[in-house]
């Protein structure tokens, strides 16, 4: 029995410095996860503390199926997502309308990014999507999801799941443009 499975035994017994353990460890990487669905430091906290209850809920249905990281991830998106249905207004209000969307635009390569940007502020541009692009983006994008499976999470059209994401591409291009043009 290796260290997490250890741990995983102990949470179910009830050690609490068992549930710590794990939360210390992946709660770092948990956070970035959260912190791209949120529209903030607060709220990715808020996604993260939500989702370790939901793990240590869950704790009893995880089969060793695959890597325990990976179902807390899963976690942690599911989580993501249930709050983003349950704030529909919130995510109706939130977002907007971008000027000169369809303005024509040159491509910037990867590696012209990767050279100029981190990784912070990619993640920032991504935070400032609508709820609704930053969530199909993510889900595409990280999660690897495939738009039937989206738009069954989501409760939209397939259609919906490609037009946010093009339309969250096409506003991604146009800051990391803004960004390559004019570097403060």
């Amino acid at each position: 029995m290796n260290e997490e499975q250890r741990l995983i035994k102990a949470c179910l017994n009830g050690d609490g410095t068992a549930f710590e353990a794990i939360y210390r460890r992946f709660a770092a990487k948990m956070l970035a996860v959260c912190h791209r669905y949120a529209h903030d430091k607060d709220q990715a906290k808020d996604l993260l503390q939500e989702g370790f209850i939901n793990v240590f809920e869950s704790l009893s249905k995880f089969k060793g199926e695959g890597s325990f990281e990976g179902w807390i991830r899963r976690i942690m998106v599911l989580t993501a997502l249930e709050h983003y249905r349950k704030n529909t207004r919130e995510r109706e209000s939130y977002g907007g309308t971008v000027e000169n969307l369809y303005e024509e635009f040159h491509p910037v390569s990867a590696d012209d990014i990767y050279s100029q940007m981190n990784f912070k502020e990619l993640i920032s541009m991504i935070q400032e999507l609508s709820p609704a692009y930053k969530m199909v983006f993510n889900l595409y994008v990280f999660e690897g999801m495939k738009h039937e499976e989206i738009a069954q999470k989501l409760s939209i059209s397939v259609g919906t799941s490609k037009s946010n994401l093009a339309d969250a591409r096409r506003i991604l291009q146009k800051k990391i443009e803004k960004v390559m043009l004019d570097p403060k």
